[in-house]
C-alpha cells in the first residue's frame, strides 16, 4: 500500500462526497512490475493534472514522481485531453520545438510569452528577443520587430475595454462590441449558481451599472455543493422557527436523516431540495449586491443534474 498525496486526494473528493471521506492509503502495484507490462496506457483528463503530466513526460525520472520511470518503457502511450496537455510544451510554446502556422491566436499568446519571458513591454521588443526564443520565422514573416510590436500592440489593446455591453455615441471598428443598441438585453448562462460571480463578476457588474437589460440564467440547481453540516444548520434553524407545517419540506426526516447519514449515501429527495433552496438563496444574495433585479434571476432547475451523485444523467427531452 501507499499514502496518497493531498493532490491525489482532492482529485477524488468529488467521488466520495468530500476529502474527509477520501482513504489515505491505498493499493497499487510496483513500478518493477508495471514496467515489465507490455504495453502501457495512462490516462488524464483535466487541467488540474496539467503540471503533474508536464514533470512526467518531460521532467527528470525520479521516485518522487514514479510516473516518470513511464520515460523508459519502449511501448508507453499517454491519452490526454487538451487540459491535462496544455502545460506540454509543444502544446504551450510551439514555437520553441518547430515552425509554426502563425494564426491570430498564436502570435497574442507568444508575443504575451515572450513579455512575460523578458520581462518588457509589447512595445520594447526587439529583434534578438524574437530571435533568441524560437520566433524567427514569425519575425520573418512580419517584417521587423517594430511592425510587429505595434500591429499586436493594437490587436490586444482592442480586445480590452470598459464597455462590454458597447460604448454609446463612439466609433466601434476598432472595439469589441458594437456601440449601438446602446442599451442591450443580456442573458448570462450561468452552469451551477455561483460560476457568473466567480468567472465573470466584474462583467456581470459593469453591464448593471451601465444600463444594460441583464438577466442571469442558472442551469442546474448546484445542490451537491452544499455540505451536510451546511444543510443540518439550515434544516434545524427553521424547524425551531416554523416547524414542519407548511413549509413543503419535513425538516424533522432532513434532521434525522442527515445525523444518521452513512459515508457515500446518496440524499433524500428532500435532502437534495433544502440544500438546492440553499445554493439559490446564495444566488440571490450575490446578484442583488450587484444590483440585479430578482425578477431577472431564472432557475432551470435542469433534471439531468438531480442525481445527488457527481456522475449524472444524460440530457433528455425534458431538460
Amino acid at each position: 500500500t501507499i499514502t496518497l498525496d493531498h493532490i491525489t486526494r482532492v482529485d477524488a473528493s468529488s467521488d466520495f462526497n468530500g476529502i474527509d471521506n477520501v482513504p489515505k492509503r491505498a493499493i497499487t502495484m510496483g513500478v518493477s512490475t508495471i514496467m515489465r507490462s507490455k504495453r502501457i496506457v495512462l490516462m488524464a483528463w483535466g487541467q488540474n493534472k496539467a503540471d503533474i503530466i508536464k514533470r512526467t513526460i518531460q521532467g527528470d525520472i525520479s521516485s518522487e514522481v514514479p510516473a516518470t520511470f513511464l520515460q523508459n518503457h519502449a511501448n508507453a502511450t499517454f491519452v490526454l485531453d487538451q487540459s491535462a496537455a496544455s502545460e506540454l510544451t509543444r502544446f504551450k510554446t510551439p514555437w520553441l520545438v518547430g515552425e509554426c502556422i502563425w494564426t491570430q491566436e498564436l502570435k497574442s499568446k507568444a508575443i504575451v510569452w515572450l513579455c512575460q519571458k523578458t520581462k518588457q513591454s509589447i512595445l520594447k521588443l526587439t529583434d534578438r528577443d524574437y530571435n533568441n526564443n524560437g520566433m524567427s520565422d514569425l519575425l520573418a514573416q512580419e517584417g521587423s520587430a517594430y511592425d510587429l510590436n505595434i500591429n499586436m500592440f493594437n490587436v490586444l489593446q482592442h480586445t480590452i475595454t470598459g464597455w462590454p455591453g458597447g460604448k454609446p455615441n463612439t466609433d466601434d471598428s476598432h472595439r469589441p462590441e458594437r456601440a449601438n443598441p446602446a442599451k442591450k438585453r443580456v442573458i448570462l448562462f450561468s452552469p451551477h449558481p455561483d460560476d457568473d460571480v466567480i468567472s465573470m463578476g466584474g462583467t456581470f457588474s459593469k453591464l448593471i451599472k451601465q444600463g444594460h437589460d441583464v438577466h442571469v440564467v442558472y442551469q442546474t440547481s448546484g445542490n451537491i455543493a452544499v455540505t451536510d453540516d451546511e444543510a443540518l444548520k439550515f434544516a434545524e434553524v427553521a424547524k425551531d422557527f416554523v416547524g414542519d407545517a407548511g413549509s413543503g419540506i419535513n425538516f424533522k426526516s432532513v434532521i434525522e436523516f442527515l445525523n444518521h447519514k452513512s459515508e457515500n449515501q446518496i440524499d433524500s429527495l428532500e435532502v437534495r431540495k433544502l440544500k438546492g433552496l440553499i445554493r439559490r438563496r446564495e444566488s440571490y444574495a450575490a446578484t442583488r449586491y450587484i444590483g440585479l433585479k430578482d425578477e431577472n434571476t431564472h432557475f432551470l432547475d435542469l433534471p439531468f443534474y438531480e442525481t445527488g451523485q457527481v456522475k449524472k444523467n444524460p440530457l433528455g427531452p425534458e431538460d
